[in-house]
């Protein structure tokens, strides 16, 4: 998102003994056709065989095929010691920036859907328990500690695959992102006013791994801005039928973060993702790990 604040929000929260239950049932129920791990005859080129037939998603190494549904309920925490606030945000009058701390716990469902080989739709909605301590030298009425919980980010995506990817080609795909404004009186959580963010990427695999590069414009109705928006850099590489690797440099202006994620596949369809995000500049979040199962279904 296109600020420290919405590079914190938008993740749902789910306790690890949900997901240790839910691993021995997963592991337990019979294998429906396979999502991820598509068969050599479902391969359109030798290029994807890390990633399989499908058209990215908005969830890191993860993609889609027409027909099929994900479904992945997450957690994920964050915590940042450099927080960046600025008093007036919260009605305390002064215009100065200070740093903070800012602490949160998120429980995230997402939903995708494959309408086409080339069209996809996503859902995604949170909850979020978020905490922010002052800074030592704000000399502002702002309280020692904030603390806000409730619904988080709620947004909706549509994405387009214009091409398949070829020898002679990389895949190109775009996405516009709509996140609804549903916290007006919140601060540190959900979303104030509308974001639309409209962003394209290429793909292209190769014998030591998948490249993805990606960007976007956005607009935020609060100050009626269009601006450069998030931008990334990923790759993926599948080691095995049951692992696959994940790493990406992702961020918005001077808020840049580092990402690496393992995902385990318990079965074809289902994977278990363990990532976890720190920051490379000191306006990204430090430490942002997340841990999640992927269903998918076709």
């Amino acid at each position: 998102m296109d600020s420290q604040r919405s590079s914190h929000r938008g993740r749902l929260h789910v306790r690890a003994n949900v997901f240790a239950i839910a691993l021995i049932v997963v592991t337990s129920l019979p294998t429906p056709a396979l999502a991820q791990q598509a068969s050599g005859s479902e391969l359109t080129t030798w290029r994807q065989s890390d990633r399989g037939p499908g058209q990215p998603t908005s969830m890191f190494g993860t993609y889609i095929r027409g027909g099929e549904w994900l479904v992945y309920p997450f957690v994920e925490r964050y915590r940042d010691k450099n927080f960046e606030y600025s008093p007036d945000e919260f009605g305390h009058g002064l215009d100065a920036d200070f740093r903070g701390t800012y602490y949160a716990t998120e429980a995230l469902i997402f939903i995708g859907y494959g309408l086409s080989d080339r069209l996809a739709f996503e859902f995604e909605a949170a909850v979020i328990s978020a905490e922010m301590g002052k800074a030592p030298d704000d000399p502002s009425t702002v309280p020692a500690e904030i603390e806000e919980s409730g619904l988080g980010d709620v947004e909706g995506q549509l994405r387009y695959r214009w091409n398949n990817e070829t020898d002679r080609a990389p895949e190109v795909f775009s996405y516009f992102e709509t996140v609804f404004p549903l916290q007006k009186n919140k601060q540190l959580i959900g979303t104030q006013d509308w974001e639309f963010k409209l962003g394209t990427g290429v793909v292209r695999g190769f014998s030591f791994g998948t490249l993805t590069a990606r960007a976007a414009m956005e607009y935020d109705a609060a100050d009626g801005n269009v601006a450069l928006g998030e931008m990334a850099v990923e790759y993926l590489k599948r080691l095995n039928s049951s692992f696959r690797v994940y790493a990406g440099v992702e961020g918005v202006q001077d808020e840049i973060e580092g990402i690496f994620e393992v995902q385990w596949f318990l079965k074809p369809n289902v994977f278990l993702k363990f990532n976890n995000a720190f920051g490379l500049t000191s306006k990204a979040t430090d430490y942002a790990p997340e841990f999640g199962l992927m269903f998918s279904f076709r």
